[in-house]
């Protein structure tokens, strides 16, 4: 079986579907600096518990670190800063309710360049029990091996 091919530029959080059940999935600009985008562009993003956060009416997004770009000259570059998000109200209300049941968070699944924007695919999530884990794991073996066998 081939692996899907992502384009260039893509950034995947591989441990967002092994930690999270993820439900719905919703697409969001975000804004950055130059030398942020430069970092992007290379690949340096770590979404290491990172999540979005809504304050104010606002869709902000916690704890992502991009890489400091080497090339950009004298300016202080904060990688782990906040950034905004940009989403139409009524998705931020829908997914800011969503989030005040217990157990439902907002995480980042991929950051990619759509027509020269970067955008960031954010999903509703329930955070997975161990043994939920376990029983992914286990069903993905079991796929895997009924696709070598066939």
């Amino acid at each position: 079986m081939k692996k899907a091919k992502t384009a260039p530029g893509t950034v995947i959080n591989k441990k967002a579907r092994h930690l999270y059940e993820l439900m719905d999935f919703l697409e969001a600009g975000i804004v950055l600096t130059g030398p942020e985008l430069k970092s992007i562009r290379a690949g340096r993003v770590n979404f290491q518990d990172s999540y979005v956060e809504f304050r104010r009416g606002e869709a902000w997004l916690a704890s992502l670190h991009i890489a400091p770009y080497e090339n950009a000259g004298y300016v202080e570059q904060d990688p782990d800063r906040d950034r905004k998000l940009l989403m139409h109200a009524k998705e931020i209300q829908r997914f800011a309710a969503a989030v005040e049941q217990k157990g439902l968070t907002v995480v980042p699944v991929k950051l990619y360049f759509h027509h020269g924007h970067v955008k960031v695919e954010i999903a509703l999530a329930r955070g997975k029990k161990l043994y939920d884990k376990r029983e992914t794991l286990k069903q993905r073996a079991i796929d895997r091996d009924m696709e070598r066998s066939m």
